[in-house]
C-alpha cells in the first residue's frame, strides 16, 4: 500500500487554517472509521490523526478535500484494523462492536443502506472479511465512493476493487440486508422480548424467537457472560430462565436507539448491558448483548449513563 497522499509543502497561508473544511467533513470521516473498526474510541483517534496530517498539508495542492481525507482516514483505519484483528483472535467470548448513538456528529443515516452498514449485526458479520474486502464494502455500500478512488486507497486495480466488493457481498450473503419492515418489527419485538423476560412469561417469549435464533453475549472476559454463542430457541429460553431465577428482573430498562436501530439498556445481576435484536420474517433471529464495560463507556458518554439523561 502506498503512503497517504500528503504533500510536504507548508500549509496554505491565510486566515483559514483548514479546520473549517475538516470539521464539515468530520461526520463522514467518523462514519468511515467506525464502520471499519467497530470502535468509536479508535475511530476518533484515527480522525484526530487525520486532522493533524490535514493541517500540516499544503492544501493548495488538494483539489478535492473530501476525496483526499477519505483516502487518509481509510488508510489509517485499515492499518489499525490489521492490528486489531490479531487482538480479536484471542478475545474472550463472542466479539461485538461498541454500541453508539448514531447522531449527526457521527454520520447522518439518511438511507436504509447506511443504517444497515452501521448495525451491530452487519458490523459483526464484517469481521469475516479481510481488511481490503471490508474497506471496499464500507466505502462503496455506505458512501458510494467511486471504484477508481477505492482502487487508489487500496493500491489495487479498479477491476480488483470490483472483485473485492463481489467477494465481500458473497461472504456476507443476504444476512446484512434489512428491509423497512424488519426495522419496524425490530422495535416491537424488542419491547415484547423485554416485557416477556421481565415478567417471566417464557411462553410469550418462545413465540417471538425463531427456532434457530442465536444469542451473542459480549463480556470480553471483564464480566460474567456466556462464553460462546447460545444457539437455538430451547437453549436461549433455558439461559434466560436461569438468569431470572438467579438475579430476578432488571431494576431498570431504558429504550434507546443505537447504531441506527432500536435497543435497550438494562441491568442483570448488577451488570449493565445493551441489547438489540435482528429480525427476519417476523421472528427474532439474533440477540446481541454488550456487557463489556469498556465497550459501553462511549455510549455512557453520549447518554449520561444507564439511567441518566441523554445529551441535551
Amino acid at each position: 500500500m502506498t503512503d497517504e497522499p500528503l504533500t510536504t509543502g507548508a500549509p496554505t497561508a491565510g486566515d483559514d487554517d483548514g479546520s473549517a473544511a475538516f470539521i464539515a467533513l468530520r461526520p463522514r470521516l467518523l462514519g468511515i472509521a467506525y464502520r471499519l473498526l467497530g470502535s468509536m474510541w479508535d475511530a476518533e483517534d484515527v480522525v484526530a490523526d487525520a486532522m493533524v496530517r490535514w493541517l500540516r498539508t499544503d492544501r493548495s495542492q488538494v483539489r478535492e478535500p473530501a476525496a483526499f481525507l477519505t483516502t487518509v482516514v481509510s488508510r489509517l483505519a485499515l492499518d489499525q484494523l490489521r492490528s486489531a484483528r490479531v487482538t480479536r483472535e484471542t478475545y474472550t467470548g463472542p466479539w461485538l462492536p461498541e454500541p453508539v448513538i448514531a447522531d449527526d456528529a457521527l454520520d447522518p443515516l439518511d438511507s436504509l443502506v447506511k443504517r444497515d452498514t452501521l448495525s451491530l449485526a452487519t458490523l459483526r458479520l464484517m469481521e469475516q472479511l479481510t481488511p481490503p474486502e471490508r474497506a471496499v464494502f464500507v466505502l462503496r455500500e455506505a458512501f458510494d465512493v467511486p471504484y477508481a478512488q477505492i482502487a487508489e486507497i487500496l493500491d489495487v486495480s479498479e477491476s480488483n476493487a470490483r472483485q473485492l466488493l463481489h467477494r465481500a457481498q458473497t461472504r456476507l450473503g443476504e444476512r446484512h440486508r434489512r428491509t423497512e419492515a424488519n426495522q419496524a418489527q425490530a422495535a416491537e419485538l424488542l419491547e415484547r422480548l423485554l416485557w416477556a423476560a421481565g415478567e417471566g412469561e417464557l411462553k410469550d417469549l418462545e413465540e417471538l424467537l425463531a427456532a434457530d435464533v442465536v444469542s451473542y453475549n459480549d463480556g470480553g472476559g471483564k464480566v460474567r457472560a456466556a462464553p460462546y454463542p447460545v444457539v437455538g430457541r430451547t437453549k436461549i429460553l433455558a439461559f434466560i430462565r436461569g438468569l431470572l431465577r438467579r438475579f430476578g428482573p432488571s431494576p431498570y430498562v431504558r429504550l434507546i436507539e443505537i447504531n441506527g436501530e432500536p435497543a435497550a439498556m438494562f441491568s442483570v445481576g448488577g451488570q449493565d448491558s445493551v441489547v438489540t435484536v435482528e429480525v427476519r420474517d417476523g421472528k427474532i433471529v439474533s440477540i446481541f448483548t454488550v456487557l463489556n464495560p469498556d465497550k459501553l463507556s462511549y455510549l455512557y458518554r453520549q447518554t449520561g449513563g444507564p439511567t441518566g439523561p441523554g445529551p441535551g
